[in-house]
């Protein structure tokens, strides 16, 4: 017969780890993703996750139950999270950390420094939306899509949480109070302020909005004219999906492209640089790609992980995990994560053999 909570929380606090390992589980998804909100990161997300549990697991015997277990473990990660905050920069896209750049000049050197903001696997997150409360403003997809990521980041720590705790989770004034340390005054002046800011930063629909508006119909053809489109190498195609304004960004590198313009150089000096001469190099039933791309999603958005052929391993190696955001039916940005770690946490295979030929 299944403990119940009351059973497994005496046991923890006796000191029986498998009990401990049984509370925290079902809240293990949402404060995964409540991390990853708060630092912009996946990596920095897991680290704070297991600090914020090991600081559970040492103060459990003082947690008196005048608030839910979940609460209190959101308590907990908040802070903990806001400890990381205070130790590292603030992570960013690149359209957040410089103007764009001339395809002219090249992609420029990758940042050592991690300031970038990195993309989340829907699978990690998919807890659905049974844990929100009243008060959310916000739907759980929303809430993980990288413009809403990017505009938390530029919140000041304390009302980023204050947002995240109120509008995402949906938990009252008087319980966010409670978890931070302070007032019901003080939680309402940081909501306001941190509304205004994020409103400021975030497009006028959701991408959540955008992809129902479209329809999966027209969504699935969407996606398969810009992977047909990009494994041949075929520049016009891609720029004619895009918007006026769209943008191209390929972090860890700082630079970025803006306009049909900017990115159709990109993709014709850099990216297919050299494709015509190429298309000799590998074959399959006719048809000659020297890039690849296995579709995903991240960020609730639509993604690829994008594979380039390479002579010396005989097959298709990682080179980016991309992800595209959609408005009015085109798409407004390409976002690149050029980190061949990216793929990992998305289940993508670490490389692609080549297809034999017929």
């Amino acid at each position: 017969m299944p403990l119940s909570q009351g059973a497994l929380l005496q046991a923890a606090r006796s000191g029986d780890e498998h009990a401990f390992r049984r509370l925290v589980e079902p809240h293990r998804r949402e404060l995964h993703a409540h991390c990853y909100r708060m630092l912009g990161s996946v990596q920095d997300a897991e680290d704070a996750l297991q600090d914020a549990l090991l600081r559970a697991w040492r103060a459990l015997p003082g947690f008196q139950e005048r608030s839910s277990l979940r609460s209190w473990l959101y308590k907990i990660a908040t802070n903990t999270s806001l400890d990381a905050i205070a130790r590292r920069p603030q992570r960013v896209l690149p359209i957040d950390y410089g103007p764009p750049s001339d395809p002219h000049d090249g992609v420029g050197a990758p940042l050592v420094e991690s300031v970038w903001i990195e993309p989340y696997p829907d699978e990690t997150f998919d807890i659905g939306d049974r844990m929100l409360g009243p008060e959310a403003r916000y739907e759980q997809r929303e809430s993980v899509e990288l413009a809403f990521i990017a505009a938390l980041q530029h919140l000041p720590a304390a009302q980023r949480a204050v947002l995240i705790l109120r509008e995402v989770l949906g938990f009252s004034a008087k319980e966010v109070a409670e978890q931070l340390d302070t007032t019901v005054q003080s939680v309402n002046s940081s909501l306001q302020r941190a509304r205004k800011a994020a409103d400021e930063k975030l497009p006028d629909q959701s991408q959540q909005a955008t992809l129902r508006a479209l329809g999966d119909e027209q969504m699935s053809e969407l996606v398969e004219t810009y992977m047909r489109a990009w494994e041949a190498g075929d520049a016009d195609t891609i720029v004619a999906m895009l918007t006026e304004d769209a943008t191209l960004a390929m972090p860890p590198m700082p630079t970025w492209f803006q306009g049909r313009a900017g990115v159709a150089g990109f993709l014709t000096e850099l990216a297919f640089a050299g494709q015509e001469r190429r298309r000799q190099l590998v074959s399959f039933a006719g048809e000659e790609r020297r890039m690849r791309l296995v579709p995903t999603r991240a960020n609730g958005q639509p993604a690829f992980g994008a594979y380039y052929w390479n002579d010396e391993a005989g097959a298709y190696i990682p080179r980016a995990l991309q992800v595209l955001t959609f408005r009015e039916g085109r798409i407004a940005d390409i976002t690149g994560f050029a980190d061949p770690a990216m793929m990992a946490p998305f289940g993508l295979p670490e490389r692609l053999e080549a297809a034999p030929a017929r």
